[in-house]
């Protein structure tokens, strides 16, 4: 069964109902993330798409029995627990696999393929970026949000607007991440293996492009859901 799509949805919204169709707006290029405010009209024509042939593309590969991701239903306090259980988790630990993958793959293809260097550096930046940016989340910017949500009634001796600094800052951030993020999608023709890959080549691509799915679902629950 499917679900119709109205063009004037914003991408943020759309995810948030459809969770299957994230990889359906990735391989369009639409940014439902940092983008995320636009409507599905809006970014289809920033790409040179026609919102209702996409619309009605996205109509047919959504499930109207397609629950909500349970993350819809978290307040403050629960959603920061799970973006730390998950993403923030996921990224501890594949950041470094990830970064040796690149320097093997570098050395052993590097010499045919002169784009791995760009590969491997640009994901070093990505790094870079996001080890100290989980860092002041996890630190900072997610105990005040705890501390808030912990006081019955919504009142708290601490001022809410304390906390719109580091919002600021984070979403500034995941712009900076997200244009890495897409560097890499260029540099790597959409995460295409050449033919000469090994298979070792191929876990690297993989493995970026699970980053990347990952990183948008992650920054599109912290500035479309969280921060708001």
């Amino acid at each position: 069964m499917t679900t119709a799509i109205d063009p004037t949805t914003t991408l943020a919204d759309l995810v948030t109902r459809h969770p299957d169709l994230a990889s359906e707006l990735e391989g369009r290029a639409l940014d439902y993330c940092c983008g995320g405010q636009r409507t599905l009209a809006e970014a289809c024509r920033a790409r040179g798409l026609d919102p209702v042939v996409v619309a009605g593309e996205l109509s047919e590969k959504a499930s109207a029995t397609t629950e909500p991701a349970a993350w819809t239903h978290l307040d403050a306090a629960s959603l920061v627990d799970h973006l730390e259980r998950t993403h923030h988790a996921y990224l501890h630990g594949e950041l470094p696999r990830i970064t040796a993958l690149a320097a093997k793959v570098h050395e052993v293809h590097g010499a045919s393929h002169p784009e791995l260097d760009a590969v491997e550096s640009t994901f070093g930046n990505l790094r870079d970026e996001l080890e100290p940016h989980l860092a002041k989340e996890e630190r900072i910017l997610f105990p005040g949000i705890r501390q808030l949500a912990a006081v019955s009634g919504g009142a708290s001796a601490s001022d809410p607007s304390t906390l719109q600094g580091p919002i600021a800052q984070m979403l500034r951030e995941h712009d900076q991440a997200g244009d890495l993020l897409e560097r890499l999608r260029h540099l790597t023709a959409g995460y295409a293996v050449p033919a000469d890959g090994c298979a070792s080549y191929a876990a690297l691509y993989e493995a970026l492009r699970t980053l990347e799915a990952d990183t948008h679902l992650h920054v599109h629950i912290e500035n479309n859901r969280l921060f708001p």
